[in-house]
């Protein structure tokens, strides 16, 4: 391909077909760009949605991430952090002669620097993406900053198909490292505000609380800043926790020991266990939403230990 490349004429490739994968799917099929998807769920009992969804809007679902590969003019990887790199190498075996490669995954510089080493020995032109706020209110238009050599020649070609992507460095890892900085505060808020707002409902203190960081940060609306964290990590704390993994992967990257970001992953991750275990409701039910008040899932979270604990003082 050349600068003369038509996007509308391309056959992009998305590797994972969650909440990210499905939604680009949509804004790119309304332009009739065709295309395909690939996800680890394929072929297991969870592939029901992922089918209907690809049915309805005339998305291919590709059998293997080879298999999409070989015919992707662009690929998109959307995986979780801990299936970034062996996405990388996975197309690196399969990949297009000067095909596209948009890393959209949350991965420390160093793990940019690694994936794109392994796309760009087989002949395919890596861009690292750094998605920079929550995909969905804002679609294919969410704001996304790109990074490495051929960067600036990708941007032009994303915005002509509705990206809202602008290159940030020709330095590969300084878009992921913004992302990741930022990633440090935002995913940091959302495990305290679940952290001090449970705990401070197990004190029935919740409300002064409130009143107290109302005072301090008067342009934030807490309660439905904290309703908004709840349902958030609820539904999205198993990937969350993976991304502020490589979130303290980046701090130890730049010499620093990632004592909050470490604190803020197992926050993430031990509301996730209790998603699975089904202590926000029953199995199969959307977590997210589900309350519009963050007191049900804290009372939710309360009773649970309590359990737990009743359990563990019977058999003591």
């Amino acid at each position: 391909m050349s600068s003369t490349e038509q996007p509308l004429q391309w056959r992009i490739g998305l590797i994972g077909y969650g909440e990210v994968g499905r939604i680009l799917a949509e804004d790119l099929r309304q332009q009739n760009i065709v295309v395909s998807a690939y996800d680890v769920k394929l072929g297991t009992a969870a592939e029901s949605p992922l089918r209907e969804h690809a049915s309805r809007f005339g998305v291919t679902l590709a059998a293997s991430v080879t298999e999409l590969a070989v015919t992707a003019d662009l690929i998109i990887s959307a995986v979780t952090a801990s299936q970034a790199m062996a996405v990388a190498a996975d197309c690196a075996d399969a990949i297009r002669a000067n095909a596209w490669f948009l890393d959209f995954n949350s991965a420390s510089p160093g793990a940019k620097i690694r994936a794109a080493e392994s796309v760009e020995a087989a002949g395919g032109r890596y861009v690292e993406g750094a998605v920079m706020t929550s995909v969905p209110p804002h679609r294919i238009r969410v704001p996304l900053l790109l990074g490495g050599p051929h960067a600036r020649t990708l941007e032009p070609l994303l915005k002509a198909v509705g990206f809202q992507a602008q290159v940030t460095s020709e330095k590969l890892g300084v878009a992921s490292a913004t992302k990741m900085c930022r990633s440090v505060m935002i995913k940091g808020l959302e495990a305290m505000v679940i952290e001090s707002l449970t705990t401070s409902r197990a004190y029935g203190v919740e409300d002064r609380v409130l009143e107290s960081l109302a005072e301090t940060f008067p342009g934030i609306d807490w309660e439905r800043q904290a309703t908004y964290f709840f349902q958030r990590v609820i539904e999205h704390g198993r990937r969350r926790s993976e991304e502020v993994r490589e979130v303290a992967e980046t701090v130890r990257e730049a010499g620093l020991t990632p004592w909050s970001s470490s604190g803020t992953a197992e926050r993430q991750s031990w509301v996730a266990d209790l998603a699975d275990q089904g202590v926000f409701g029953a199995r199969g039910e959307p977590a997210f939403a589900r309350s519009p008040d963050w007191r049900t899932e804290a009372d939710r979270i309360l009773a649970r230990i309590d359990n737990e604990n009743s359990n563990k003082d019977r058999m003591a």
